[in-house]
């Protein structure tokens, strides 16, 4: 791989195969009390990221809300970060706190998803891919 490994934005036990590496803790320890300022910027680019990776069916809920997410085990990206399809949801519902460093990089896009970079994505496709 001559791109870099991606890093993961919502980089936590219960999402991730331990496979990516080791998590960020368990997700529960990333909840904030109150919504982001910007929520609604966040969550608009979080849906627009290229789709490295499609996964059918729902993800359940880890959080024990009783709810699911169509795609949610599907992987996107801006071309610096990977997330999965449902961290829009722990975001919005749960206040899942992202890290700073990607928090940074959307408002530095100015909300925007980066044009793609077809071979990194292809690169990272893979890597995810084989990971699954």
């Amino acid at each position: 791989m001559s791109a870099p490994a991606p890093k993961i934005a919502g980089f936590h036990e219960e999402l991730w195969a331990p496979s990516y590496g080791p998590a960020h803790g368990s997700i529960r320890d990333h909840l904030s009390p109150a919504p982001y300022e910007d929520e609604r910027q966040i969550l608009r680019y979080l849906r627009s990221g290229h789709l490295l990776f499609s996964a059918m069916g729902s993800a359940q809920d880890v959080l024990g809300s009783g709810r699911s997410v169509v795609g949610g085990d599907s992987v996107y990206s801006d071309g610096g970060w990977v997330w999965r399809g449902d961290l829009w949801f722990y975001v919005r519902v749960h206040r899942l706190a992202l890290p700073e460093a990607f928090l940074r990089d959307i408002r530095e896009a100015g909300y925007f998803m980066p044009p793609e970079d077809t071979d990194r994505l292809a690169e990272w496709s893979a890597y995810v891919a084989d990971r699954w």
